[in-house]
């Protein structure tokens, strides 16, 4: 299938993080063919785990059967119209509802196209063209030429983005004082890996007021995920614009910008507009979704089980001795397993092995554990077991000073474009 795909698809796959350059090959699955609730299955009929969710958009889980009636029932209406349809009121009016900073929406198709529209608007609105980013923010010209991707990208857009790190408000400040009354926009993921230092978020938000700038939050991930109105509820720290996208409409293709009214209203002015912008069966996923978030526990029972996961995954590492070489970071809702260097072997070497062996053993994953509201405790330990055979092979590889062939079955990873 792979060989099929890509003769008529580069990489084989419509997005980076799915395609052949994540995963080694020979080991790997590279096709899902079906996913119901925590499972999913590839085209050689093997049976995952999912600790991917499609990217962090899986939510409550694959096929969640309230998500698939509402859009079962607006097929037989129509999906597309020439006016708009009332779905995108009462879907916004639900935002408004549940985001703290969302007194008006707009909705697009991808995170990109939320991100890239809040960017106009701050440009708009502050009459500057220079951003201050940190964190990923999709693949348009304005964030990824600040990467080592941007290749096709103008060199004078390139010099309008300039990127700080996280968890430093000296270094914001630096960055923003280097061009002082020229910054339109600070935009950050609240959180991803790293959890944000006591006050780093409330000084981003006065940093970027002090200096003019429309704070941003890009929130594609950690909105209806870390609580149901996001980071910005979880932390209480209100930007005056924030996107999101995956999580809204459990896996179907919509994505929010959503702030301040003043602000927003500039939408009316800058050109922000998709045929598909209102399609209205992604519109009845996020309708049933957010219903679902304000009705049952979803996010406090992903958060319990990771909590959960963190905690036995932490004893796991200090069992079989590997803190020096495995750690735990992010989210309990979204976190990660972190694999460093060691004097014989690389991280990418390491990482390999573990993909290789947790692909083996039924588990889906790229090392980070994107929960659904579909899984059970059962999927959690099951995990935990696999982790388990997992980390002990690893500390007899380590002991042994083991050539890696002994091991790998494949060629390991190479270091490619990180996009955090």
């Amino acid at each position: 299938m792979l060989q099929r795909a890509e003769r008529v698809i580069p990489l084989g796959s419509q997005t980076f993080s799915k395609s052949r350059t994540q995963y080694p090959f020979g080991v790997s699955p590279f096709f899902i063919e079906r996913g119901k609730g925590s499972r999913v299955w590839d085209v050689d009929g093997n049976e995952y785990i999912d600790f991917i969710n499609g990217l962090a958009s899986i939510t409550l889980g694959h096929c969640d059967s309230d998500v698939t009636a509402a859009v079962r029932a607006q097929l037989e209406e129509g999906t597309i119209f020439s006016l708009p349809h009332p779905l995108e009121t009462i879907v916004a009016e639900k935002v408004v509802e549940i985001v703290p900073c969302a007194e008006m929406v707009r909705f697009a198709k991808n995170g990109s196209d939320a991100t890239a529209g809040a960017i106009r608007l701050a440009r708009a609105y502050t009459k500057r063209d220079h951003v201050a980013v940190c964190g990923y923010h999709g693949w348009q010209d304005w964030y990824i030429g600040s990467t080592s991707r941007h290749l096709g990208v103008p060199e004078s857009v390139r010099q309008l983005t300039h990127t700080f790190p996280y968890n430093d408000l000296p270094a914001l400040e630096s960055t923003l004082n280097v061009r002082k009354n020229e910054f339109a926009a600070v935009i950050l993921e609240p959180m991803n890996a790293v959890e944000p230092h006591s006050g780093y978020l409330e000084g981003v938000k006065e940093l970027a007021a002090r200096h003019g700038a429309v704070l941003v939050f890009d929130e594609t991930i950690t909105g209806f995920r870390y609580a149901d109105g996001g980071a910005q509820e979880l932390f209480g720290v209100t930007p005056d614009l924030a996107t999101f996208g995956k999580g809204i409409a459990n896996g179907y293709p919509l994505s929010v910008v959503a702030g301040r009214s003043d602000i927003m209203r500039l939408m009316e002015e800058i050109f922000f507009s998709f045929t598909f912008g209102g399609e209205t069966l992604s519109l009845a996923a996020a309708s049933a979704t957010l219903d679902k978030l304000r009705h049952q526990p979803v996010t406090a029972t992903l958060r319990k089980r990771g909590e959960g996961l963190l905690t036995r995954l932490r004893q796991l590492i200090e069992r079989h001795e590997l803190g020096s070489v495995l750690a735990v970071s992010g989210d309990a809702t979204w976190s990660f397993l972190l694999v460093r260097d060691t004097p014989r072997y690389t991280q990418y070497e390491l990482k390999t092995l573990l993909l290789q062996e947790l692909f083996a053993r039924g588990i889906l994953s790229i090392g980070t554990h994107n929960l659904s509201y579909a899984m059970s405790e059962d999927d959690i330990v099951r995990l935990l077991t696999v982790y388990d055979e997992i980390f002990a092979l690893v500390a007899r590889m380590l002991v042994d000073n083991a050539p890696l062939d002994r091991y790998l079955k494949c060629k390991p990873l190479n270091p490619l474009f990180n996009v955090r």
